[in-house]
């Protein structure tokens, strides 16, 4: 039972990576890496080249003269059916208030009373006309909400050709090396899961003794190879040993 003991606690020291075995045991999954980067890299590319869009941003600014209470309650107007319901009728869009409230961020300037109505589109020219026309829409409307009149217009919208989500290969090279990362990963782990025996060094290790020979592997090509030896040996009529 100690006997047992003893080449369990070898066998669990042998499979110990160190160092020296490192370069080894990537040798030997290198095939498995190689595959597993190839599908992430091919997944990648799938997704960096997929169907997408280029959408460009566009913003007009407003003053409103309120304090910040009632300002928060005045920007959540900007977004309210009431008001986008008019912007799509005057400028004919074939969308719902719900979608047009998406395309639409409101937000104050560094704390201030300027709000920026920022619209996000596929075109940048309507990009700046749906911003143009919801400002004033919105300052049009306003008075009959909440009875005053203290928005007025701080600059339009201006047409920004540049988009906001330019399309780069970042998804290609993070495939890749998560590809990697993820083939030496599994490479280990399948290392660390084998228990199968491949060297003299390891059953030395594992048993404490030297190893004094070793079977030869035989197949097809060591039986063609011994049975050629053989023949060469009866033909010059030497005898034949084993």
């Amino acid at each position: 039972m100690n006997n047992f003991n003893q080449i369990s606690e070898n066998k669990r020291k042998a499979k110990e990576i160190n160092l020296l075995e490192l370069f080894t045991v990537l040798k030997r999954r290198f095939w498995l890496i190689v595959v597993i980067t190839i599908i992430a890299t091919i997944a990648g590319i799938i997704i960096n080249n997929s169907a997408s869009f280029p959408l460009y941003q566009s913003s007009s600014r407003i003053i409103i003269g309120a304090d910040e209470e009632s300002r928060k309650t005045l920007q959540v107007i900007v977004r309210d059916s009431s008001i986008l319901d008019l912007v799509i009728e005057e400028l004919n869009l074939s969308k719902s208030a719900e979608e047009l409230a998406g395309q639409i961020s409101v937000q104050s300037v560094d704390g201030s009373q300027v709000v920026s109505i920022s619209v996000v589109d596929t075109d940048p020219v309507q990009a700046a006309v749906i911003a143009d026309t919801t400002a004033k829409v919105f300052q049009s409307e306003v008075p009959k909400i909440v009875g005053e009149d203290y928005i007025r217009s701080l600059s339009k919208a201006k047409i920004n050709p540049a988009p906001i989500n330019p399309k780069t290969n970042n998804k290609i090279i993070i495939a890749i090396i998560g590809g990697i990362v993820a083939g030496v990963g599994l490479a280990f782990l399948l290392e660390t899961l084998d228990d199968r025996i491949r060297s003299e060094k390891e059953i030395e290790r594992m048993l404490g003794v030297q190893v004094l020979g070793k079977v030869s592997k035989m197949n097809k090509r060591n039986i063609r190879k011994r049975k050629k030896v053989q023949s060469d040996l009866e033909q010059r009529g030497e005898p034949v040993g084993y």
